[in-house]
């Protein structure tokens, strides 16, 4: 079986209890730790999907590793292959697909914050609930739905919480 690759952006947001979810499902994964200067591989078809978790960068900073990550995002998405992506990771997704990513207009949102589901049916598939949930937040910007997502999950302060585009996740907040 290929494994899971995930993606740490920042020692502080690996993979935690993510990676202890794949570990008792017996699933493989690769971390692949790009704050330590790992590089980012060339073919999405390599992997069973793709977790891009959050940091304290902007998708849109000058790091030489974006333009590679942006570029796997589009490849998976071309192959069929899930994604997730976390904060950070929600924005690369985001991007890649043609969203955009700026500040957040209501400014930073730090915390466990309630979130409501926009769509039911697809909130209770994705998410486990079509009510809402509480979810932590660490971010001071917010994308756009990349074209044909559909709206998942917004906040208060932050209208843009989720998104899902066929097998893909985008997230705002971390779970």
């Amino acid at each position: 079986m290929k494994p899971i690759a995930i993606f740490r952006h920042a020692a502080a947001d690996g993979p935690a209890y993510f990676a202890t979810f794949l570990a008792q499902q017996n699933l493989p994964y690769r971390e692949i730790r790009i704050d330590l200067g790992e590089t980012v591989p060339d073919r999405a078809d390599d992997f069973a999907g793709i977790a891009l978790m959050g940091g304290p960068m902007s998708v849109n900073d000058p790091l030489p590793w974006i333009p590679d990550s942006l570029a796997l995002i589009r490849d998976a998405v071309e192959h069929n292959i899930p994604l997730i992506g976390h904060c950070l990771g929600g924005q690369l997704i985001s991007k890649a697909l043609g969203g955009s990513v700026t500040r957040n207009p209501n400014g930073k949102e730090i915390g466990w914050h309630r979130l409501q589901v926009t769509d039911a049916e697809l909130g209770q598939h994705w998410l486990g609930t079509n009510d809402g949930l509480i979810g932590f937040h660490w971010h001071g910007e917010t994308f756009t739905l990349p074209p044909g997502a559909t709206w998942l999950a917004k906040s208060e302060a932050c209208a843009h919480q989720a998104y899902v585009l066929g097998p893909h996740i985008g997230m705002q907040f971390h779970i």
